[in-house]
């Protein structure tokens, strides 16, 4: 799932909670049968029923909805909230009855789900309408790819990709002659083999490539030019000539997508898990460490002239850039913004106080800020200098496949060895594949052995 596309969701489902609460305090507000405020009840038994409901409906839409429900209102959408609405109400009752919650009658707690589900129901499209009619900036800029013939005939789906969350920003045809065929008199029209030169130019978040009438090689190669930009790609098969393990079938439509790449933090359920995770561990950490953040900053004042903290720019996930906090352990620091000297076994440049920094991973605690931020987090693909980034992807295959995740303080490559230095092209290409197995066989409990292995059984032989 793309960076935009998680706006997209967060809001809604911060919309369903919100809605949910204010159902709550409404009904309670009104008076529900067996609630007396005059009595003091209101903490004992308003605040729990408000957990209770609250964490009932998080388990609901985290072990049941999918991104699909959200993007695709009109596909059953009457059925899914029927199923949400049943599971609700199961769940609600077992739990009031497994905790002997007297303070509401059993018939009186379905109200405020009966209440929900109904203003849900009919919200939930104008939400959706709400939070992207004329905001571009939150739908996933998409190039479409197809033949001339294919462009000519699209029936509609810009229109069906916009309501799924996607803004097409260009087509490329098949022919020299694509700018005549006539799609939208505002978007780029030119040749699949321009493919290159508009992911160069031109802000692309997603590849669509549709598969009919096209040579499975143009297909190919356009896949290959797309891996090596970090641009996502879905096809929309004529056959499946394509085989992979890591492909989901989508509809839009009427047309069947093939998701190319297909990994577990493409799940919105997972993608809120591992960011409460992050958010939790980091803000712990900063609170157990703010005493030794205290004491690193004093003695780096004292060894030598120059800030606390040093933020070189770093490129995270979709290629966006960002400003990576570190401890200053230079006496002279490379240009933050587009640096290109890359530290050195005895580099004359380190100053006692970031020796001893850089030997014991100390360097990097700031970047549980950026965690905090939400640029980086705990566990990923280490985070790399643009001109480091532009070197690999010219020397290594889907290096760019590292930018569909957040960048982390740690990794599976770095706890595998593979950390310092990138000189060599085995160190370029195992360090890329050690991060590639990462993102597709992600799990809460890898990132838990990786924290543990940083931790306990970190080799720092090439940390300097």
């Amino acid at each position: 799932m793309n960076t935009k596309n998680r706006f997209i969701l967060l809001r809604l489902i911060g919309f369903e909670f919100a809605l949910l609460n204010l159902i709550l305090i409404g009904c309670f507000a009104f008076g529900l049968p067996n609630m007396d405020f005059n009595q003091g009840s209101f903490i004992y038994d308003f605040a729990p029923i408000f957990l209770i409901y609250n964490v009932s409906w998080f388990f609901i839409i985290f072990l049941i909805r999918d991104k699909e429900f959200y993007f695709n209102p009109d596909k059953g959408y009457l059925k899914s909230h029927l199923t949400l609405l049943f599971f609700f109400v199961g769940f609600i009752t077992t739990v009031f009855a497994l905790f002997k919650v007297i303070s509401l009658s059993p018939p009186v707690h379905l109200i405020p789900i009966f209440l929900f589900s109904y203003l849900n129901f009919l919200g939930h499209k104008y939400i959706i309408r709400f939070l992207t009619k004329g905001r571009s900036e939150v739908l996933s800029n998409t190039l479409l790819i197809a033949s001339n013939n294919v462009l000519s005939n699209l029936n509609g789906f810009p229109k069906e990709m916009a309501e799924n969350g996607y803004n097409i920003v260009g087509y490329l045809g098949n022919e020299e002659d694509a700018s005549e065929v006539s799609v939208s008199s505002n978007k780029i029209i030119g040749d699949i083999n321009e493919l290159t030169n508009v992911l160069n130019t031109k802000p692309i978040d997603e590849v669509f490539i549709a598969m009919r009438d096209l040579d499975k090689n143009q297909i190919s190669k356009s896949i290959q030019v797309a891996d090596n930009h970090g641009v996502r790609v879905k096809l929309l098969p004529e056959d499946s000539f394509i085989s992979s393990n890591n492909y989901k079938v989508d509809m839009i439509g009427g047309h069947a997508v093939f998701k190319l790449r297909q990994t577990p933090l493409d799940n919105v359920n997972m993608t809120i898990v591992k960011r409460l995770f992050d958010f939790s561990f980091s803000f712990i950490v900063l609170m157990m460490l703010s005493p030794l953040f205290l004491l690193i900053g004093i003695f780096i004042l004292f060894d030598s002239k120059g800030p606390i903290y040093y933020a070189p720019h770093r490129k995270g996930e979709a290629g966006k850039t960002f400003k990576c906090f570190k401890f200053r352990t230079m006496s002279v620091n490379d240009n933050p913004v587009n640096g290109t000297k890359s530290t050195i076994v005895d580099d004359p440049r380190i100053t006692r106080v970031g020796r001893f920094l850089r030997k014991n991973d100390l360097d990097e605690l700031p970047q549980f800020f950026n965690v905090l931020k939400g640029d980086m987090s705990v566990v990923g693909p280490r985070p790399h200098r643009t001109i480091l980034q532009n070197l690999f992807r010219q020397s290594v295959n889907d290096y760019m496949v590292r930018s569909y995740v957040k960048p982390g303080i740690t990794g599976w490559a770095q706890v595998n060895g593979w950390r310092g230095p990138t000189e060599t092209t085995e160190q370029k290409e195992q360090r890329t594949k050690h991060d590639l197995w990462y993102i597709e066989n992600w799990s809460f409990w890898l990132d838990l052995k990786i924290i543990f292995r940083t931790v306990f059984k970190s080799d720092r032989k090439n940390a300097f």
